[in-house]
């Protein structure tokens, strides 16, 4: 590691800040969970791939047409994610249930950004970009973006895509739960409305929460016992049932714990008492020492060759 004084002194200030501000303040989290918000319940064992939630995505939001058409099967033959051009992708995955015939039963998944009820990319954005609006969608801002990808780094389900091909006006790109459709009455997410099977029930939280837990206590043998979404990081807008673990089909295991709590939990232990700056600059002091002694060692052994 190499270090100048001026970077030195950039790096001390930086670290000042934050060490100015008041401890307390990490202990002022409070949810950000807005108290009546939308919510989406995916149903897994009625999902048949028909990626017509991927077509209707892309037509409501005026996305680039695919590289792959929407009734194109093979795409289901590799494991894709969201990206800049596409919110929202159907992945198939073979997790061991065999039918009558012995063949292997498809479940199908569908995955976009997930609305964290105490969304982590909010939390966080330095500028403000992405807030979390009463109607249970995660807003971004593009006018607020300064393309720091703090969000990228933050999201526990590796969503937000940056627009990397773009180098004169880059956005974050991700699901944005049809905020402007959902937010007239009787708004539908364009993947909800178009569902063929309806896999997907929209409507207030509570409510499709209240629907998933009687689907699971009116068929225990066909549901995993789990919703997936209820209380992981402090619970999502998009929730999901199962009869399959979910832990097969690509979903990450996480805390209950809402991530922007647990992370400001952390930065409350490191910084109180000042100890982790004061370590800090003490690290980047000596580094800077050793740096310059260097340097003077270098320059001497010049002067005594050029002499």
């Amino acid at each position: 590691m190499n270090i100048n004084r001026r970077g030195f002194f950039k790096v001390m200030g930086a670290a000042g800040a934050t060490a100015m501000t008041p401890a307390a303040g990490a202990r002022a989290w409070e949810s950000a969970a807005p108290p009546d918000a939308f919510g989406c319940l995916v149903d897994l064992t009625r999902c048949i791939g028909c990626r017509k939630c991927e077509e209707a995505c892309n037509r409501v939001n005026g996305l680039p047409a695919p590289e792959i058409s929407f009734d194109d099967p093979t795409v289901l033959d590799t494991r894709r994610r969201p990206h800049e051009k596409s919110y929202t992708v159907v992945n198939r995955y073979f997790p061991g249930t065999l039918d009558t015939h012995d063949q292997l039963v498809p479940t199908f998944v569908k995955l976009q950004c997930m609305h964290c009820q105490d969304p982590a990319c909010a939390s966080a954005c330095i500028v403000g970009a992405l807030t979390k609006k009463e109607n249970g969608s995660v807003y971004y801002d593009v006018g607020k973006c300064i393309g720091c990808r703090y969000c990228m780094v933050a999201c526990p389900f590796e969503i937000p895509a940056y627009e990397y091909h773009d180098p004169v006006t880059p956005r974050v790109m991700k699901c944005t739960f049809c905020f402007e459709r959902i937010s007239k009455e009787n708004g539908l997410p364009g993947c909800a409305q178009i569902c063929p099977v309806e896999a997907i029930t929209f409507g207030r939280r509570d409510t499709v929460m209240a629907l998933a837990k009687q689907r699971l206590k009116d068929n225990p043998g066909k549901y995993v016992n789990h919703i997936y979404g209820e209380k992981e990081v402090g619970g999502t807008s998009w929730i999901y049932i199962s009869s399959e673990p979910f832990e097969d089909l690509g979903f990450p295991s996480l805390p209950d714990r809402p991530t922007p709590k647990l992370a400001e939990t952390i930065q409350h232990g490191l910084f109180s008492y000042l100890w982790s700056p004061i370590l800090l600059f003490g690290v980047l002091g000596g580094i800077m020492r050793r740096n310059e002694k260097k340097n003077v060692h270098g320059k001497d052994k010049e002067a005594r060759h050029d002499a």
